[in-house]
């Protein structure tokens, strides 16, 4: 799981117009032939001004090129390839930037949606994606047309507060303090000195603060090189004195004082309405405590009154002050949200009832009711709900947060002596940890960055990251991740992986992406929304004309009517209460904050799910095609017998397989070549075990590889490759195949000058869940299908093994991906299940591609959802968490508009000819708070989810 930066445009955006930035650009370059080909490449486009560095990977025909776009171009640098001899494809002359960034001030979906069209307006952004649930948006945008600060003042511009996350390369950033510097020669020494260091990509000082941030490439440098570059820059030594610098965490940051600020409006919302319930609601059913309210200040204008236009006011004018902010925002851009219906409800309650006070002041004879109590009631029942929702809100990144807190704090680093011995021991901050540092793992302790055991034997719990509880014994050679317990013994292990790059980053990488990713079901709650407003302001209103035109017109009894009311305040009050009781608060929050939890929740289980929509077409799975090799299988194939048809010798065999197969990245070519070597150690000592040159290697996809060995041609592979090359196979070679294929071993044929010189059998044991696995899937209504580009004999076998009824052997990774189609034509929602580069183009095309997480890069780049474990269970608890979280969905639709439909005809008083039974505004507040609230709610028993097969291994 180490980071390639592909998907998410990571690239670094400016932070003073003036500094040089170094961005990447990535190109297709065809006719690259051999190590030559790179070479030429390489030279050529390292000469160029501006050009930072170049990577190119023979084997993808790929380019990685690091410059700064202020002194080259990428057209520049593809023409220089293409003047090589070398043609450019997929080339992108577009730079893209990231930029994450907290929004304020979101609501209800069409908030997000403003956000987002505010953002997709700006000249240069190419996507903008703005999640509700997380309240972030994340921009990709062209640097060269426009930044940040435009995207900010864009979303500003619609009524919303933005704060910068990160951008693109911050995840590969440092903060250091420094202290000595007293003049701007001090300052300038010191940048030159951190720009002129290998690895730095971009230096920003803060002169007030004395700090600096730095941009680097963790493969170069790290941020302990960085201090010391720091404290080497003065004339004399340790002139400047350089520490790491921890910024706060911006989200807890946020999420507190979203928290601080609601409770505080509420409890000031309290301190006016909570007086102004009593003397309106409490006091005058109390007499004579509640008499002296009646007393006449001037006509009919009474202390009660009085008192409560004083104390409605500041609730309604400043405390309420968000609801006309947010409605002023919302009818600029043509959109309506719940501060629209907040606004005209209160305003209706608290303008009719200073109407009602005019009248008493300058009347000696009227006689009317206020809803002073109306107004402030509603606005403090929402300010509870609002306050309610944050807190429930913050609990659904729960998950998310208690990964972050897994790495610990510190960290002891080893330093080795010229001899290999230990010769000092230094604690040191977690974020000081470079690659190849040397870190002492003692018993009971976390490991904090990944890396590679080379001294000790322990046990480690990763139950933390993978949700397995089986401590996994740990030897020289193995893989630790960051995060992870050690329990019993002490290791030293070699960090290969910091920062960005660790197993633990990127799986917060991934679900935070999922978080803001938009499911297809979201669109339903879209739609409504866009209309929702409108539709019930007109409803609030033919409500309001249908009590009072009726009422006037004498249609209904005049014993409705309550006491101290006429006919137009009772038409207002049901007005009023539909307006506020259908606010659509809950519709926007029912899909996002379920896919918030769920991410949370599967990450908490092993199970990363890089999206709503994957999320969201797990549930429709009927079918799960499993690749065999290092999927159904263990993946970690031995060989077990091997056997010549030739003139050639036993060595000879083995050297000559062994210098193609060690090109390989395929399983089965790795157990050859260390099957090789331990011969080699064992038998043939006499003679060398240097791995012969290799020309023309050429990998054969699905069959095998090949390449010449000296002045010989030797192919390794399946019997499809000899067909397609015109190698004869013999009658005793198809004895040896078909005896071996019988017993579930794959048999790899070595070809030498055009004829079969031996062979070897290979055999890969079946995962001990596989059979649970596939029974499992069945009672769940799933088919499972087998798809291998091994022999059928071998796939037939192990799939009657573990109860697999179709198979399609033989076939190449193109043929997988038809498969897949083909069964997707039959109207099937597929799943696909692998591991191997041979896998990502069946991955990519499945409806849900699932990646084995000890499998590679490419094919859980590919896959929708990746299974950390390696474990075949969480195919099973994704597409059951699909299923739970799409239920949690629908329930979420249910409460929220539950309260609606039901709500609505009970505020616009359906029930009160019949029964009396009427919805007060104040009451409708707190329906529609509590709307909120049960999504929110309903959403975070997700947390709870238990896996529905568990397997204990022995």
């Amino acid at each position: 799981m180490e980071a390639n930066g592909k998907d998410e445009l990571k690239l670094p955006l400016l932070h003073a117009p003036e500094s040089l930035t170094i961005r990447t650009s990535s190109f297709k370059i065809r006719d690259i032939k051999c190590a030559s080909c790179v070479t030429s490449i390489e030279s050529v486009i390292s000469n160029l001004n501006g050009v930072k560095s170049i990577t190119v990977s023979p084997l993808e025909g790929r380019a990685a090129i690091k410059y700064v776009p202020q002194l080259i171009s990428v057209k520049k640098v593809k023409e220089t390839i293409e003047e090589a001899g070398f043609k450019v494809d997929e080339f992108c002359e577009q730079d893209i930037s990231l930029c994450r960034l907290r929004i304020k001030g979101m609501a209800c979906t069409s908030c997000s949606e403003s956000v987002e069209h505010s953002l997709q307006t700006v000249h240069g952004v190419k996507k903008a994606v703005v999640g509700l649930a997380l309240e972030e948006a994340k921009v990709h945008f062209d640097p060269n047309l426009t930044e940040v600060n435009n995207i900010i003042k864009a979303i500003e511009d619609a009524g919303f507060g933005a704060v910068l996350i990160s951008s693109g390369n911050d995840l590969n950033k440092v903060h250091i303090r420094f202290e000595g510097v007293n003049s701007p020669e001090d300052v300038t020494v010191i940048t030159s000195s951190l720009e002129s260091a290998v690895g730095v990509n971009h230096v920003y000082i803060d002169v007030t603060t004395h700090k600096v941030t730095i941009s680097f490439d963790p493969n170069l440098t790290g941020p302990r090189s960085l201090i010391q570059c720091i404290q080497e820059a003065g004339s004399i030594p340790n002139m400047y004195s350089a520490a790491l610098y921890t910024p706060p965490r911006l989200r807890e940051m946020e999420q507190l004082h979203e928290i601080r600020i609601h409770r505080n409006q509420f409890l000031l919302s309290c301190m006016f309405s909570v007086p102004l319930f009593i003397f309106s609601m409490i006091l005058p059913m109390l007499p004579p405590y509640g008499n002296w309210l009646d007393y006449k200040i001037h006509n009919m204008l009474n202390l009660g009154m009085f008192l409560r236009w004083i104390l409605c006011t500041p609730v309604q004018f400043f405390v309420g002050k968000r609801f006309y902010v947010g409605s002023y925002h919302a009818l600029r851009r043509r959109s309506a949200n719940m501060d629209v219906l907040v606004a005209l409800g209160t305003n209706a309650a608290y303008f009719y009832s200073i109407y009602i006070l005019i009248k008493a002041l300058t009347s000696a004879i009227f006689q009317g009711q206020d809803f002073f109590e109306t107004s402030a009631m509603l606005i403090t029942f929402i300010l509870l709900g609002k306050y309610l929702e944050v807190l429930a809100k913050g609990k659904t990144s729960d998950a998310l947060a208690k990964l972050t807190q897994l790495v610990p704090d510190k960290a002891c680093l080893l330093a080795l002596g010229t001899d290999g011995n230990i010769i000092s021991e230094t604690e040191i901050d977690t974020q000081l940890i470079q690659k190849s540092d040397l870190i002492k793992i003692v018993p009971g302790t976390k490991i904090p960055v990944d890396g590679i055991v080379i001294k000790g034997q322990s046990h480690v719990n990763e139950s933390m990251i993978t949700g397995e509880a089986r401590p996994i014994a740990k030897r020289p050679g193995d893989k630790v991740v960051g995060g992870t317990l050690n329990e019993n013994g002490c290791l030293v292990v070699k960090t290969t992986h910091v920062g960005s790059e660790t197993t633990l980053s990127q799986i917060v990488q991934l679900v935070e992406a999922a978080q803001l990713a938009r499911a297809p079901v979201q669109k339903l709650a879209d739609h409504i929304s866009k209309f929702f407003v409108p539709t019930v302001v007109v409803v609030a209103l033919l409500t309001w004309l249908g009590w009072f035109i009726t009422g006037k017109a004498g249609i209904y009894p005049k014993q409705w009517i309550p006491k101290a009311m006429d006919a137009f305040e009772l038409a207002l009050q049901f007005g009023i209460s539909v307006l506020v009781v259908a606010c659509p608060c809950a519709l926007g929050l029912a899909t996002p904050t379920a896919i918030m939890v769920a991410s949370g929740t599967g990450a908490s289980h092993g199970v990363l799910i890089k999206g709503g929509d994957a999320l969201e077409k797990a549930h429709k799975v009927k079918t799960v095609v499993f690749d065999k090799t290092g999927t159904l299988t263990v993946g970690k194939p031995v060989v077990v017998s091997a056997v010549l048809f030739s003139k050639f010798s036993m060595v000879e065999f083995y050297d000559m397989a062994t210098a193609v197969e060690a090109n390989s990245e395929h399983p089965i070519a790795k157990a050859f070549v260390e099957h090789a070597r331990k011969l080699h150690q064992q038998k043939f000592e006499s003679h060398t075990k240097a791995v012969s040159e290799v020309m023309d290697f050429e990998v054969h996809l699905g069959a095998g590889v090949g390449g010449k060995v000296g002045d010989r041609k030797v192919l390794v592979g399946n019997k499809r490759l000899m067909h397609a090359s015109n190698v004869p196979i013999r009658p005793e070679v198809e004895r040896y195949i078909s005896q071996n294929e019988c017993r579930a071993r794959t048999c790899v044929l070595v070809s030498i000058d055009g004829a079969v010189a031996g062979a070897f059998s290979v055999s890969d044991p079946v995962k001990p869940e596989a059979g649970r696995v596939i029974s499992f899937l069945h009672s769940m209504g799933i088919s499972s299908i087998m798809v291998t580009g091994d022999n059928r004999t071998t796939a037939t076998a192990i799939a009657d093994e573990v109860g697999i009824l179709t198979v399609f052997a033989e076939t190449d990774p193109l043929g997988k991906a038809d498969k897949i189609k083909e069964l997707q034509m039959k109207g099937m929602t597929v799943a696909m299940v692998g591991d191997g580069i041979n896998d990502s183009p069946a991955l990519a095309a499945a409806d849900v591609g699932m990646a084995i997480g000890a499998g590679t890069d490419i094919a859980i780049e590919a896959a929708d959802i990746v299974l950390i474990k390696s474990s075949l269970e969480d195919v099973i608890t994704a597409i059951d968490l699909s299923r739970k979280t799409m239920f949690r969905i629908r329930l979420n639709y249910i409460w929220a508009l539950g309260y609606n439909i039901l709500g609505m005809p009970i505020a616009a008083g359906i029930l009160y000819p019949f029964t009396g039974i009427r919805l007060p505004p104040w009451l409708a507040g707190a329906c529609m708070a509590a709307s909120s609230l049960s999504v929110v709610c309903s959403s975070l028993l997700l947390q709870y989810y238990k896996k529905p097969l568990h397997i204990e291994y022995t």
